[in-house]
């Protein structure tokens, strides 16, 4: 039986868990143990996930959020250090690109116990972007590497991984979408607003280069105020700190509500006429959803959307934000960019290998 110990901080990794956790269960000869770093605290950002998704408690709470990267990196790094020591498991299981990823690869690495990356493979090019540095790291930490799509892998092979460890899966928040989709929850206060269905925008603001910019945050909340549409903002705690220090108000277009789970976040994809986002997963989830994404950044990790053409970068530009938000929206068709749903059952398969 081999042991797999996955570590998780963010809402992110939750969703991506959710899929892949279900799956190693029911692998023969496979068993999970999790590792929550505490990266997203937030009842609202973390304890939802677990309770609507039914992803396995963790194991180990470490309560590690908040402070600076490299103060919260080295303590992730210290606590996952003590458990990997004490536990000796066969994996270390690490997703996407948070502070919590970097620091379970390095810590396994460290004690020579072999890392598993789901998402790898990833790039936005951008080394001044956080994750940039933690995917990268990642990467070139990992015996395994589970790449979403032929371009993931394709840059891991120019960077000198060997082909051999490098998986083409699909992406596991394709499995999420589907298994979830029919489970989607209408938010209780949707009602409340008087918005009627595909006449608003839904809109996630969390990133550091927006939320730590004081222009950069002032310029996108100036491109919003100039939507035609309604626009619903489900605010990171760290977002509403900002707003509420820069004494920034909304317009009256503009409906702030509290952080949402995954289930209701899926109906408002599902609903909603486009989506504005500074997320690299809700610009995936958008297009799962068949819903044109506008993101707030000036690049992502997901290339292959832009080439599609279902998905605009605007950066900070509040006149091409207001340009983007009201021009005529169609519903892109999501086809087999990402895989066919089964990308955890086939991560699942490789680990149990011998």
């Amino acid at each position: 039986m081999k042991t797999i110990m996955t570590v998780l901080g963010a809402r992110p990794q939750f969703v991506k868990a959710a899929a892949v956790s279900r799956a190693i269960a029911t692998q023969p000869g496979l068993h999970e143990r999790i590792i929550h770093t505490g990266q997203h605290y937030d009842p609202g950002m973390s304890d939802i996930f677990f309770e609507e998704m039914d992803i396995p408690r963790p194991d180990h709470q470490l309560g590690t959020g908040g402070g600076s990267h490299g103060a919260m990196t080295g303590a992730q790094l210290q606590s996952i250090e003590a458990i990997l020591l004490a536990e000796r498991p066969d994996w270390v299981l690490v997703y996407g690109d948070t502070n919590s990823t970097l620091a379970g690869a390095l810590a396994a690495a460290k004690l020579h116990i072999p890392v598993a990356h789901v998402e790898a493979g990833l790039r936005s090019f951008n080394r001044r972007m956080p994750e940039e540095i933690n995917r990268v790291l990642t990467d070139h930490l990992s015996e395994l590497l589970f790449v979403p799509t032929p371009a993931a892998g394709r840059q891991l092979r120019q960077e000198g991984i060997d082909p051999g460890r490098i998986h083409l899966t699909g992406d596991v928040m394709m499995d999420a979408a589907l298994y979830y989709r029919e489970l989607a929850r209408r938010p209780a206060w949707f009602d409340d607003l008087s918005l009627q269905d595909d006449a608003f925008l839904l809109c996630t603001l969390h990133r550091a280069e927006n939320t730590d910019c004081p222009q950069r945050l002032r310029n996108i909340f100036y491109g919003l105020a100039a939507s035609e549409r309604p626009i619903v903002l489900p605010l990171h705690p760290r977002t509403r700190k900002t707003l509420e220090r820069l004494n920034l108000q909304p317009s009256s277009q503009l409906h702030i509500v509290e952080p949402v789970g995954y289930l209701e976040m899926a109906w408002l994809e599902m609903h909603c006429a486009a989506v504005v986002t500074d997320s690299g997963g809700v610009q995936k989830e958008a297009y799962f959803h068949g819903k044109p994404c506008i993101t707030l950044r000036d690049e992502t990790e997901w290339t292959e959307l832009v080439e599609l053409g279902v998905n605009t970068l605007t950066g900070a530009d509040p006149g091409l934000i207001a340009e983007q938000i009201n021009a005529p929206m169609s519903h892109p068709s999501c086809g087999d960019l990402y895989g066919d749903g089964r990308a955890a059952q086939f991560i699942a398969r490789i680990l149990a290998e011998p």
